[in-house]
């Protein structure tokens, strides 16, 4: 599989974000570029606005990320390394989730604290309107409606373009469209861990974008040796590559976005756009990682 040259995302087609945001389908997610458990800085900060540049050299026009990644530092890194933005390129960017210390997160969705994080996110990525913002997590102890009544001025006022939602099953996004537009979802999902059928299915009945967060197959599934694998080597890909253009196939509102903090990653990570296979050889990729 290439990995240079002709490398694009723009290979993974493109999905219509909230009817007015074109992204190419194949992202990048930026929680990598930062410290081990998502905590402080990156070993290599130049080398993460490195990957981020490259990103968008590659075709690369919607990034996510989030404010607790770092935190903060994500974000920051984003700015300095991107800003200003291509008009093209779409950040999306979530908040309602805090930390504690690395790998700790707990939500928060006190609408005056998603207040702070909108207008902290908005300073740190260096722009005036965020493309898509995210509640990361609804906080069991905040009724959603409240804390999306704030976003939803934040939006009014021309801060927020777009709304999306995190972690969520379709009767919290219902609730949700009762009090804002929401355009996107981003769940755990891949080929290996498929929970979220219901929403994936959801999101395609809706058109609302899907975005699988752990995006490539891991575990068991990935093993060398292992069924994942003899299909990658038989296809000339990495099971990365096929756990990411399985995604692609398996609905047009799915929008991956693998993370990486090397060059050379994200570049295969991208090359996964290329990777085509038959119905029935995705079938049969589909019944071994039952």
């Amino acid at each position: 599989m290439a990995t240079s040259g002709t490398v694009s995302a723009k290979a993974s087609g493109t999905f219509v974000i909230g009817g007015d945001l074109t992204v190419n389908r194949l992202g990048y997610g930026a929680m990598r570029i930062t410290g081990d458990g998502i905590w402080g800085e990156p070993k290599d900060p130049e080398g993460a606005k490195k990957v981020l540049q490259r990103a968008v050299e590659l075709g690369v026009n919607f990034i996510d990320t989030a404010d607790s990644y770092g935190p903060e530092v994500s974000e920051r890194l984003i700015g300095e390394a991107l800003a200003p933005y291509p008009k093209d390129v779409v950040i999306a960017t979530k908040a309602g989730l805090t930390r504690q210390g690395p790998n700790q997160w707990l939500p928060v969705g006190r609408p005056e604290y998603l207040q702070q994080e909108v207008e902290m996110s908005l300073r740190r990525l260096k722009t005036e309107r965020i493309d898509l913002w995210q509640l990361h997590r609804i906080d069991p102890k905040v009724p959603v409606e409240e804390s999306l009544g704030v976003i939803k001025k934040l939006q009014e006022q021309g801060k927020i373009k777009h709304v999306g939602l995190s972690e969520v099953k379709p009767h919290e996004i219902d609730q949700a469209r009762k009090v804002i537009d929401i355009v996107s979802v981003q769940n755990l999902y891949n080929l290996g861990d498929r929970t979220h059928e219901d929403v994936v299915d959801y999101c395609t009945k809706h058109n609302l974008g899907f975005i699988p967060w752990f995006p490539v197959a891991a575990g068991k599934l990935a093993q060398a040796g292992g069924k994942l694998d003899s299909a990658a080597k038989k296809h000339g890909a990495t099971v990365s590559q096929l756990s990411l253009a399985w995604l692609l196939h398996r609905s047009p509102v799915m929008l991956p976005i693998p993370g990486t903090s090397s060059v050379q990653h994200l570049e295969e990570n991208i090359a996964a756009a290329d990777v085509k296979l038959s119905d029935a050889e995705w079938k049969e990729i589909e019944e071994s990682a039952k």
